[in-house]
Order: C-alpha cells, then structure tokens, then sequence
C-alpha cells in the first residue's frame, strides 16, 4: 500500500483527565469567592472555557457570577498591582527635582 493511499490512523495515547474544578455541591454564585478566583487570571481577566475544562452551562454561570461580583465591588475589574506601587524615582527625574528646588532657593 503506497503511504498516500493509506487511511489515516488515529494515534492511540492514553491520557490522564483532569478531574473537573467545579463539583456537583459547588454553587456557583457571585458570593463564592473561592470558587470565583480559579477561573480568574493574575491579571483580573476571565480565563477561556478551553483553558478551565468548563461545559458552556458552567462557563455561562462562571462569567455572571465574576461580572456581578466585580459590579457590587467583591472582585476589582482590572487586577493592576503595579499601578498601586510606588515607582522609584530614576537619576534623570532625582537630578530635575534637585534643579527645581534649587532655582527657588536663590
């Protein structure tokens, strides 16, 4: 058999399921923060169904809840911790402000 002719065959790896993140006990609600935070990134943003291993239904359930808890302020909407540091100052802004303070003081 030519190897163009030939049927394609599928390969056979055996692979390990994940077991799944939300239980059947789990409520699924905006108040179930721990719940909620699994499915969030570093950066505040909702992670895909693909990259959570969700049935639509519960990825649907996932997002309402994430965007109703960051509406009544349970959840930040952007997850920016830089913006809340303080940056240190760098030579060239040291050497301005050195500059200015000086001008007024003559």
């Amino acid at each position: 058999m030519d190897k163009a002719k030939r049927p394609f065959i599928k390969s056979k790896r055996s692979f390990r399921r994940r077991l799944p993140l939300i239980q059947s006990g789990d409520r699924i609600d905006y108040r179930n923060m721990s719940l909620i935070s699994r499915f969030i990134s570093e950066q505040g943003k909702i992670l895909s169904r693909r990259v959570n291993r969700l049935t639509l239904k519960q990825q649907r359930l996932i997002t309402i809840a994430i965007k109703q808890a960051r509406i009544l302020s349970l959840l930040p909407f952007l997850n920016n911790e830089k913006q809340f540091e303080r940056i240190e100052s760098t030579d060239r802004t040291a050497s301005f402000r050195t500059k200015k303070n000086n001008r007024f003081t003559t």
